[in-house]
């Protein structure tokens, strides 16, 4: 595996990365290879199940730089574990910054790629940089309005209450300086965490890697709970695929699918929850398999003209 550290810094403070080089020439032009930039989702870090998909790309012929939001993982930052949308969002900038002035990647051929969270960011990211050349969203999250519609058909008042509690006294401490308020961000039923359905606690586990912390800051909530990159879905205009788990309990699979169709993108659907899609995972194989086949038809290489091969006659001969 062809794999490097990589840092760029965002803001002064500097976030850290895998760069993987593509290990064939499938995509290869005289501009370089394309580049896919990734990231995870709610809490998560790239070595919590993004690394499958990095190779799995990889080993297509693409480049990957997986990378960690400022506040997570192997990246810097004095806050940590505390979600910002527009933070993350100019996190995702400077990665396809550093892809498009990195040796051997074509600058115009740069693939934002995200799932769950990051897969609603991919939304935000087409919409304000005409520049992708294409997008994969994953199980997006997409509208905040039905996750949460959702969330008051799965969780108790009480469980919605305490959290909604810890959030609050999350930013009042935060304002006056304080030591902040955490929670578990995957919990079991009946515990105060951020995630607390059935399976939840272990699906995280499952998937996740050293520099990932069961823990993330109760204002998160408050960032999360008003975001929509659905409303900017009709101003993408590169090429987007949506993935969509039709039996998703943390993305609401319809507002996905609504997002994609105001996209006007390709749309493919699986029987399966959230987590089904990740490495080790029934649906692994499957979900990579299809982004492979999308990214080949934008971005693959231009096929070498036919070599054309005249019959030349002797007329003399013929005359003979």
């Amino acid at each position: 595996m062809n794999r490097t550290e990589m840092e760029f810094s965002v803001q002064g403070t500097s976030c850290a990365g895998w760069h993987y080089r593509g290990e064939s020439d499938a995509f290869l032009t005289e501009a370089g290879r394309p580049c896919v930039v990734m990231a995870h989702g709610f809490g998560g870090t790239v070595d919590s199940g993004l690394e499958g998909f990095a190779e799995g790309l990889a080993a297509a012929g693409l480049d990957v730089l997986a990378f960690d939001y400022r506040g997570f993982g192997r990246s810097g930052g004095r806050v940590r574990q505390t979600i910002s949308i527009q933070g993350q969002l100019d996190d995702y900038a400077a990665a396809i910054a550093a892809a498009r002035r990195t040796d051997g990647i074509d600058p115009d051929r740069v693939v934002a790629w995200g799932v769950s969270l990051s897969g609603g960011h991919v939304l935000s990211l087409g919409a304000s940089d005409p520049r992708l050349a294409a997008l994969v969203a994953l199980t997006p999250a997409t509208d905040a309005r039905a996750a949460s519609a959702a969330s008051m058909k799965q969780y108790s008042p009480a469980h919605l209450a305490k959290s909604s509690w810890a959030a609050v006294r999350d930013r009042v401490a935060s304002a006056r300086g304080g030591a902040g308020v955490t929670i578990p961000l995957a919990g079991r039923p009946g515990e105060v965490a951020a995630l607390a359905l059935p399976g939840i606690y272990e699906d995280y586990h499952s998937i996740a890697g050293p520099s990932w912390r069961n823990e993330v800051s109760a204002r998160s909530f408050l960032e999360i709970g008003s975001y929509r990159p659905v409303t900017v879905a009709r101003k993408v205009t590169a090429p987007l695929l949506v993935q969509v788990g039709d039996l998703d309990r943390s993305a609401p699979p319809h507002a996905a699918a609504k997002a994609a169709e105001q996209a006007r993108a390709e749309v493919r659907h699986y029987p399966c929850d959230h987590f089904d899609v990740y490495p080790g995972k029934q649906w692994f194989d499957r979900v990579l398999e299809h982004q492979i086949l999308f990214l080949r038809r934008h971005l693959a290489a231009p096929a070498m003209p036919a070599v054309v091969v005249e019959e030349v006659r002797d007329e003399s001969v013929a005359a003979g």
